[in-house]
């Protein structure tokens, strides 16, 4: 017999979706819900390594993963296996939806990365972003999620970015 999340109340299965679609389903640790933000701690979900060029995910990092109920954004601290920082990626999301064992965040393209020291912060898939069609079938949500990036990117480079996980 599988055990899955609904079995286990410190799991939960988080479900992103992209363009109606399920794109990733993988269950976490439930660190935390205070109702308004759910922390959670997953592996890798992804197969082998993820080269972006900047930073590389791989088989053995940890992520422990910030939603929020009331914000256009989810922030993902990623570390190596022994523990050290590589740093933070963030999803630009409509609000996350907790229902029992299922955390479902609805993915809007833009992505912000900051690395561990913060040198390094870059605005990401804003070509998707134009692709999706999302300024023209939700307006209200396109500059949600671009004023979000903003926002975001001026938290990030100079701003108290880790006031947010706090």
């Amino acid at each position: 017999m599988s055990v899955n999340s609904a079995d286990r109340p410190d799991e939960v299965d988080v479900v992103l979706v992209k363009a109606g679609r399920t794109k990733i389903r993988y269950t976490g640790e439930l660190l935390a819900d205070d109702g308004t933000r759910v922390t959670v701690r997953a592996p890798w979900a992804g197969n082998g390594v993820r080269d972006f060029g900047f930073v590389r995910f791989e088989p053995g990092d940890v992520f422990t993963e910030y939603y929020w109920r009331d914000r256009w954004y989810a922030v993902k601290e990623v570390r190596t296996a022994t523990g050290t920082l590589k740093g933070w990626y963030c999803d630009i999301t409509r609000p996350a939806v907790r229902s029992g064992p299922e955390l479902v965040v609805e993915d809007l393209d833009l992505d912000l990365w900051r690395s561990a020291d913060g040198s390094d912060v870059r605005r990401l898939d804003e070509d998707e972003f134009a692709d999706s069609g999302l300024a023209g079938t939700d307006p209200e949500a396109a500059h949600a999620a671009l004023s979000t990036l903003d926002e975001l990117e001026t938290l990030a480079r100079g701003g108290d970015f880790a006031a947010l996980l706090a």
